[in-house]
Order: C-alpha cells, then structure tokens, then sequence
C-alpha cells in the first residue's frame, strides 16, 4: 500500500546520473535545484561549442560551481563530447587526469546541440577500444535520426543497429544507455552483463505520448527521447521498482526559456531538476517500494561509475506541495513538469 501522508523516509545521499544545466544565467537559476536534493550530478556537455576537451571540462566545472553558496555540498561529475576528431589518446588523457567521468556519444542530429555528434558510430572503433582499454564510461543516447524511422522506433532501431554491435564488440566497456524510454531497451539492458546500465528519468516514468497530445500539443512534455506507451512506461517503472542493479536515477532534466518551447518549433527537454527526488519518490511510493528507493537513486549508479557512495542522507516526506507554475528566467521564464499542479512528496528541510 502507498505510504501515509505525514510518513517520512531517510536515505543515503542520491546521484543524478545525467543532467543538464546549459551556461551563464540560466545556470546560475538551475544549478541550487539539483544541489538542494543530490550530491553529484553527471553533467551533459552539449553546450554550444560543445564541452570537447579536458580544458574545457575543468573550466565548465569552476562555473558550475561558482553558482553555490559555501554552505551546498555538491560535486558535478564531468564528460566530454564525442565527435569523429575524438582520438585514443584524448581518452588516455581524459582518464589519467581523474576530471572526466565519462564519454558522451550523440548520434549527429539527434537531439539539442547534437550537431557536433557522431555521423558514423561504427568508424569509432578506436576510440571505443581505447575507452574499454582505460576503462573510461560511455554514455549513449541511443536514438538513430534515420527520416524513415518513426520517432517512437528511433530508440528500438538504434539497438539493433548500433548499441548492441557497441556491447557485444567491446566486452569490457561500461556503456549507458541513457533515459531509456522502451520496452526493449529495458529488455536488452537487464539481460546484459553488469557493464551495461540504463538511467531512468522522472518524465519517462509519469508520461505516456497520450500525455504529450492530451487535448492538443503540449510542449513542455516534448522531449527526446520522446515519451512512448503505457505499455513502455510501465516497463520503465518495472526496472526502476525492482531495485535491479543494472537501472539507475538519472534525471535528464533539460532546462529551455519557455520561448524556446512555445513555438512553430519547439525545443526538447523537460525540466525536473526543481522537484526531482520527490518525483521519483512519488513513483516509488505508488508502487509499493519505497524500500528500493535508495537502491535506484544512490546506490546503483555509484557502484556502475565505480564512486565512493555518498556519506550523508537526505529525508523526505510525503506532504503535498505545489510545484511553482515558472521559475522567472532574464525576461524570460523555466516551467517544470507539472507546473502549477501539485505534489504528493517533498524534500524535508
């Protein structure tokens, strides 16, 4: 049964094992969000020029930082972008540096600033070899951007074709497949080895394409991956519930102006870094088990990135909240998944 309002609940620290936080002003406003819930964040580097190399990372690194206070514990976990001028020794140099958790592929053109993504996976074999070599993760979004794929196959497709030939080529790999949104990717992911794992955002878990179309468009539900079935979700959640070590927290919160969303061509990303842990909470406790919370959020992914797991704890209560209807952005404006309606969890100060 669903725990009772009031019921409180403490658990080690959590990861948020991908998330985005874009630059300068909107950074500084997204930045305090996560750092109020998780104590690391594996940040995204599809910034525009991409966060490419080392240099790059430990420089990105100092700004997210100076978006703290003294008084905020947070750690951003760095990654670099992929691109076909990605060589061996990048990764050599990557990994003895001890700044870079991993190595982020973009299928080029497949979701925001992926332009700078890689054309031809298979022709990345050395750099695959080097990463599995200097045990250095990769982080897919496993989508293709074929125009003959339909858009709900784009994650089934790239399994078949790509991430599949990347596991069974290069056995000693770590490999993500991030925010997994189907029901076969759940499938391949929990039958592989214990080098391959998937993040699960809060958005895939709570929408269905119904949710996207629901009494017309809805573009702050837009994302890419975009949301599938019930049938997709519930397999999600499945993974997610049953503590499955291979199934981890990893957010995908993307924030964009809402301008950028609420046009003729609107940008993918949904925003959930404000109230994400009582949105997992919430899934978790609709489920009955709220026992594999901590397993999900703060423990699996740890053990996959090979980290210390964190020290503290954090406390959570099942209360309801409103969730702001915007967060004010320069002239602009941030509108998180459900903005304006309510919550059934918080974060206990």
């Amino acid at each position: 049964m669903p725990a009772e309002e009031g019921k409180r609940i403490t658990i080690r620290k959590p990861d948020d094992l991908h998330l985005h936080v874009r630059s300068g002003e909107i950074m500084r406003l997204v930045v305090p969000h996560t750092a109020r819930q998780f104590a690391r964040a594996v940040i995204m580097p599809n910034l525009v020029p991409p966060v490419r190399t080392l240099d790059e990372a430990v420089s990105y690194r100092k700004e997210i930082l100076q978006c703290l206070d003294s008084s905020e514990n947070f750690t951003p976990l760095m990654t670099l972008y992929l691109t076909g001028e990605t060589k061996a020794e990048d990764i050599k140099h990557a990994k003895e540096s001890g700044a870079v958790l991993g190595i982020k592929l973009y299928p080029s053109g497949a979701t925001t600033n992926s332009q700078f993504g890689v054309s031809s996976i298979k022709d990345m074999k050395e750099v695959f070899a080097a990463m599995e070599k200097y045990e250095m993760p990769l982080m897919v979004h496993g989508e293709v951007v074929d125009p003959d794929v339909d858009v709900f196959d784009r994650e089934k497709v790239f399994i078949e074709r790509y991430f599949k030939w990347i596991v069974q080529s290069f056995p000693g790999l770590r490999v993500v497949l991030e925010h997994v949104t189907s029901e076969e990717g759940v499938s391949f992911v929990k039958s592989s080895s214990s080098n391959v794992a998937a993040s699960i955002t809060p958005h895939h878990m709570i929408l269905t394409r119904n949710d996207l179309f629901s009494g017309g468009i809805r573009p702050h539900h837009y994302c890419l991956p975009v949301v599938k079935t019930e049938k997709d979700r519930k397999a999600i959640i499945n993974a997610a519930l049953s503590g499955d070590s291979h199934f981890f927290s990893g957010t995908d919160s993307a924030p964009h102006p809402a301008s950028h969303k609420e046009n003729s061509c609107g940008k993918a990303g949904i925003y959930t870094a404000w109230h994400a842990l009582p949105l997992y909470a919430e899934v978790f406790d609709s489920g009955d088990s709220l026992e594999n919370l901590e397993k999900f959020t703060s423990i699996n992914g740890a053990r996959f990135y090979r980290l210390p797991l964190n020290e503290g704890t954090i406390t959570i209560e099942k209360s309801r909240q409103t969730v702001p209807a915007y967060f004010s952005y320069a002239e602009d404006k941030i509108i998180p998944l459900r903005a304006g309606g309510e919550i059934s969890w918080q974060v206990s100060e």
